[in-house]
């Protein structure tokens, strides 16, 4: 007779791995599991390929199963921040929610800025951190932050889970809102109590969102009203921003154009939206703005915006504002509609919806002899391009011109790279002088400027998009805050390119020290290339294994370019070492109207008699009072 052995107690069997139990899943059978499993079985279930982020105490429960996973791959990033803008670059790149993941305390506080910028660009994200224990959350116990009370104004929703057996809800309904609607981040806390706790995980599970039902489709009385006023204007331009990317439009907005022959501007964060070699193309509106696109907007007696939000940086002074358009406004989120200016045609609902139901509008008003007539407007509008192209002086001597390198980092790169920028002046050189010919590849930090986007975020649109080429233009300045981030690319093998302008300042707090504080450089010198180079980024590349090389003369920039365009198999870091004083023109000066555009210093657009005269440029442009 065979000796019969007790039963093992639950508690002591060995977990199974989240991909048994996944297999288990698919047939919808409930499975016994820690409240860690269910999260990465949760995230195996929605289709996540990628996760970002750092290990720490609190979050650590959830970190042994990942090791397990046979679908999810984790990137260990060196900083947290790294973690949020890679997730950041990775959606904005593919069209999926981006995730990162932290610890409690320092690890989820770090994520704050990448949060913050993915909330202004909406940019679907999902955050998890661990938290300290349910017993000890509000007696501030070692590395605790309340993070879903520090990030609540910068997400669209926050979960702090209390019961393990609410994880696959909470993922799924996290997932959903991150990427419907208008896009954003939306944070998980988990304290590690509920991670270590035993629960079951079934899928998919009950989701229930009573309070959050996004509008996708117009109204048809308004699309109506909004052909009505298409039809009757003589200066209309489509004001195009990010929102057409988010909602993969680009192919519907091209038809538009083309159906109307409506002259269009694309925001800093809607390049690539329509390609720029468009003939309707006026260029990226706002402070560093075309001529072409700035004064078409300001001289428009209808805008039509699509995805846009009209930011101050694209208004100037806002009562100034073009003041003869008529505004038909189409956003997914209702409360970017007439929150700075009124529209005359307000239209919620998703960009592809909105786009595709007005271009069977107006072409019903075209087959019905009620279209618009706009000849004499695009004659007008292509003048203004044609006379004041987005250009720039070279420097003299042997001096780099900052505005050459990008130039022909374009050009050698080609349409079908992914250029990501940091902020300040090589971002807006990068917006004016690369020729972007296909939605999303593009990428920068918009509405929060934040310093230290770059470099993660290129290496998270590397993850997402392998087989193309991916550079991260980025200033000397910028580098400096994340470059850390090089040694996650070298052992991760994620082969990003990066192109350093180098100018061994903060150049665009230089450049207004420059226009306003009467050359009084106030602590922006960074020594990286100007008596000193502190560091060598050449060096420091080198020690991080990347490739490292330097560039001074602007008959060796091609080279240069081709040079690390060959390299495939590490990260490539190129020091371009430019002219300091290089400005970024044409400017519009903080606060004050669009019709005060300078395409040099003091030096304004000479407009024909029938133009208004340009005016003369204030002497207090930055408001400073001096």
């Amino acid at each position: 007779m065979s000796e019969t052995r007790p039963a093992t107690p639950a508690a002591l069997r060995p977990a199974p791995t989240p991909a048994q139990v996944a297999q288990q899943a698919r047939a919808k059978t409930p499975v016994e599991v820690t409240g860690a499993q269910s999260l990465v079985l949760a995230l195996e279930a929605m289709e996540v390929d990628t996760v970002f982020g750092i290990p720490g105490g609190t979050i650590l429960p959830a970190y042994d199963p990942l090791l397990d996973s046979v679908k999810v791959r984790h990137i260990l990033v060196r900083h947290e921040q790294g973690a949020g803008h890679a997730a950041e670059g990775y959606a904005s790149a593919t069209g999926k929610v981006g995730v990162c993941m932290a610890t409690s305390g320092p690890g989820a506080t770090n994520l704050v800025t990448p949060i913050a910028d993915a909330y202004m660009d909406s940019v679907p994200v999902v955050a998890i951190t661990g938290q300290v224990v349910s017993s000890a959350i509000g007696t501030d116990a070692f590395q605790e932050a309340d993070i879903r009370g520090i990030t609540m104004p910068i997400t669209k929703h926050s979960y702090l889970v209390t019961d393990a057996a609410d994880i696959p809800r909470v993922i799924a309904e996290a997932f959903h809102i991150a990427s419907t609607g208008r896009p954003g981040p939306v944070l998980v806390d988990i304290p590690k109590d509920v991670l270590q706790s035993r629960t079951t995980f079934s899928w998919p599970p009950k989701v229930a969102l009573p309070g959050y039902h996004p509008v996708t489709r117009p109204h048809g009385k308004q699309i109506r009203e909004a052909a009505r006023l298409i039809a009757a204007a003589k200066r209309p331009v489509l004001y195009v921003g990010g929102g057409v990317l988010r909602a993969r439009a680009s192919d519907e907005l091209r038809h538009f154009v083309e159906l109307t022959r409506i002259p269009v501007v694309t925001t800093l964060m809607a390049r690539g939206a329509l390609p720029d070699s468009h003939e309707l193309h006026l260029g990226m509106p706002g402070m560093h703005g075309s001529v072409s696109a700035v004064t078409g907007l300001q001289k428009a007696d209808l805008i039509v915006a699509l995805g846009a939000r009209f930011d101050d940086r694209v208004t100037g002074q806002l009562s100034t504002f073009a003041p003869h358009a008529k505004v038909v406004h189409a956003d997914i989120d209702p409360a970017e509609i007439s929150k700075n200016r009124t529209a005359d045609v307000p239209i919620v609902g998703d960009c592809k919806a909105v786009i595709t139901d007005l271009a069977e509008a107006v072409e019903a008003d075209m087959e019905a002899g009620k279209g618009g007539d706009y000849s004499a407007w695009r004659t007008r509008v292509a003048g203004w391009k044609k006379t004041y192209p987005v250009g720039y002086t070279a420097p003299e001597g042997e001096a780099l011109a900052p505005q050459y390198v990008i130039e022909r980092l374009g050009a050698i790169a080609g349409p079908e790279a992914v250029y990501v920028a940091g902020v300040g002046q090589h971002q807006m050189w990068a917006a004016q002088f690369v020729g972007y010919e296909r939605p999303n590849s593009w990428l920068n930090s918009g509405g929060l400027g934040t310093m230290g986007y770059s470099v993660p975020a290129a290496m998270g649109a590397q993850v997402g998009e392998p087989d193309r080429t991916v550079w991260a233009i980025d200033g000397d300045g910028c580098f400096q805050m994340t470059n850390q981030e090089l040694a996650t690319c070298v052992i991760n093998n994620i082969p990003i390119k990066v192109a350093v302008i180098n100018n061994s300042s903060l150049g665009m707090v230089r450049q207004w020290q420059t226009l306003f504080y009467n050359e009084r450089y106030s602590n922006t010198d960074l020594h990286t290339s100007v008596g000193s180079r502190v560091p060598d980024f050449v060096k420091l590349a080198d020690a991080y294994g990347c490739v490292g090389l330097r560039c001074e003369r602007p008959e060796d920039v091609d080279d240069t370019i081709r040079t690390a365009m060959e390299v495939t198999d590490r990260p490539v870091v190129v020091d371009f070492v430019v002219e300091r004083d290089a400005m970024v023109w044409p400017m519009v000066p903080a606060g004050v109207s669009n019709d005060l555009i300078q395409v040099a210093r003091d030096t304004a657009p000479q407009w024909d008699r029938e133009e208004s005269e340009a005016m003369e440029q204030p002497t207090d442009a930055d408001h400073d009072g001096r």
